[in-house]
């Protein structure tokens, strides 16, 4: 069963996520910010690394770019879920190393969708 970190500082956001990440049969590590994220990750391997954009202590484009630095997560997709729709955020993801942007509010069918043409 693929696991999955979810990274949003918004309890309500996590729990909904969670709720149609599991209901879809993944299994999920849930991350307060950018920093608890780091943390996680640090002990435990993931498929896949879906995460806000605006968090307290380390962003969503701060989180990608530090994570893609690590060996074990160079390969590992990373999905923006956020607020944020410019073009120039896009861009900033693309560069920082994001696999893909979702935009919130978020489509429970076209996340599970996207998640699973992404996940190796």
């Amino acid at each position: 069963m693929p696991v999955i970190l979810t990274v949003d500082d918004s309890p309500s956001m996590r729990k909904m996520v969670s709720f149609t990440l599991v209901g879809a049969g993944y299994q999920v590590v849930e991350a307060v910010d950018g920093v608890d994220a780091i943390e996680k990750a640090q002990t435990q391997n993931f498929d896949l690394v879906l995460t806000d954009q605006n968090m307290p202590r380390l962003d969503g484009l701060g989180l990608t770019r530090r994570l893609r630095e690590s060996p074990q997560f160079k390969a590992v997709p990373i999905l923006m879920l956020t607020t944020e729709s410019s073009d120039l955020m896009k861009q900033a993801g693309r560069a920082a190393g994001a696999t893909g942007w979702l935009v919130k509010p978020f489509d429970p069918e076209r996340l599970i969708e996207v998640i699973k043409k992404v996940i190796k």
